[in-house]
């Protein structure tokens, strides 16, 4: 009776409101600013010209860096009280602060300095949680996969960005002017959190229902024998980028210039690799995530070969590393539409979830950079590509084959 009623009279079509995929790009960039931009590109230069030796710096950024793998430990706190929009802006604006008090400091190198970037990396991690959670939030797939896109595209420009801004204009100001130019850098974007789609919030009564609530959604997610394939899949080697910190190294093994290394692994790389992530729009959502990652991580193993056969040439090396960095940000984009799709829906625990499987994703780059340089060591120059591209084709093989055979089974079964 209902369906012959509908039938008869005009519905009012419902309207969902807008998901924005894009504002993703924008909503990363006080982290893209602070990790890729100052701790991860500038500091290391900015130290540099204070006087600080290469042996300090790199015990300096190991430490700033830390927070990037242990967040999951304080990222649940924006999964309550406020909205995770909120919660970006405020940790975002926090996190500015505590970067512009640290340059003020002195000396960067510092234990004052040190610790306020901490506390600033630490808070700014915040901002990845939070953006995790909304877009876990996200109903449609062709809105969670324009938002893992945008998500690392804009991480990767802002990133590039914000290195090209601070190192340029480090010989016309003090570290002083700087530091309110990195706070501003970190706080502003965040602005952008306005525009997110709004998140549902989830009214429960009592602490004790709020618990079951969240133990429900862990164990839809982690205890299950899906979760196997898919921390598998985050922890594998394919299309870590593991070789991005590596391939300076090896360019004067191939007769490249400083100031070639400069570009090509500078601005120009981490533009190409924002390209490569926005590009992951156009791979249909007909293909699942859990197949994509694995052959965007293929086919970005397969470009390391170049490097491995070819000539220790600059060409070689040019062409060799225009093609892996372009692939590994598709691959990078496709890895966040992996962690989406193995979180599920964000529910009341999205953040905190987020942040775990996000966390694994630096297992990977860290096991893979200690066997590549190990590699080199006993085999020499084409040794560090040949075995990166070796173990990540294995890894994305073996899983591809996996999630084919579930997936056609799958379809065999409702058949």
């Amino acid at each position: 009776m209902q369906a012959n009623g509908q039938e008869g009279t005009a519905a009012i079509p419902f309207s969902a409101p807008p998901e924005r995929p894009w504002v993703f790009g924008l909503l990363i960039a006080p982290m893209a600013v602070l990790a890729n931009g100052v701790v991860g590109g500038a500091l290391s230069y900015l130290l540099r010209r204070q006087g600080v030796g290469p042996e300090r710096s790199a015990a300096i950024i190991a430490l700033l860096s830390l927070p990037q793998t242990i967040y999951f430990l304080w990222s649940p706190v924006t999964d309550f009280w406020m909205r995770r929009r909120t919660w970006l802006m405020v940790a975002a604006a926090a996190a500015g602060a505590a970067m512009l008090a640290a340059f003020q400091v002195r000396s960067l190198a510092g234990h004052w300095a040190v610790a306020l970037m901490f506390l600033g990396g630490c808070l700014g991690q915040l901002v990845v949680a939070s953006c995790g959670g909304m877009m876990g939030a996200l109903h449609s797939e062709v809105s969670r996969r324009r938002a893992s896109s945008f998500y690392q595209g804009g991480s990767l420009a802002f990133g590039a960005v914000a290195v090209l801004v601070l190192v340029l204009l480090s010989a016309k100001f003090r570290l002083g002017v700087l530091g309110w130019l990195v706070g501003a850098m970190i706080a502003l974007p965040s602005v952008a959190a306005l525009a997110a789609p709004r998140q549902p919030e989830v009214n429960l009564q009592g602490v004790g229902e709020t618990l079951a609530h969240i133990w429900q959604e862990f164990k839809s997610t982690f205890l299950r024998w899906e979760a196997i394939p898919y921390t598998l899949l985050v922890t594998f080697p394919m299309g870590s980028g593991a070789m991005i910190a590596l391939l300076p190294g090896l360019a004067a093994d191939y007769h490249i210039s400083g100031q070639q290394v400069a570009w090509i692994n500078g601005l120009g790389g981490a533009l190409l690799m924002a390209g490569g992530a926005l590009s992951a729009t156009l791979i249909s959502t007909r293909v699942r995530a859990s197949v994509a990652y694995p052959l965007t991580g293929l086919v970005n193993a397969a470009t390391l070969t170049v490097l491995w056969l070819g000539p220790l040439s600059p060409s070689v090396y040019f062409v060799g590393v225009v093609l892996f960095l372009y692939t590994v940000g598709t691959s990078y984009a496709m890895f966040t539409a992996v962690v989406l799709e193995f979180l599920g829906g964000s529910g009341k625990s999205g953040s905190a979830r987020y942040s775990i499987i996000n966390s694994l994703g630096n297992i990977p780059v860290a096991y893979m950079e200690f066997i590549d340089g190990k590699s080199y060591g006993r085999w020499g120059t084409r040794a560090m590509p040949a075995t990166d591209a070796a173990i990540s084709a294995a890894g994305a093989i073996l899983l591809l084959a996996y999630f084919l055979t579930r997936r056609q089974a799958g379809a065999q079964k409702q058949s």
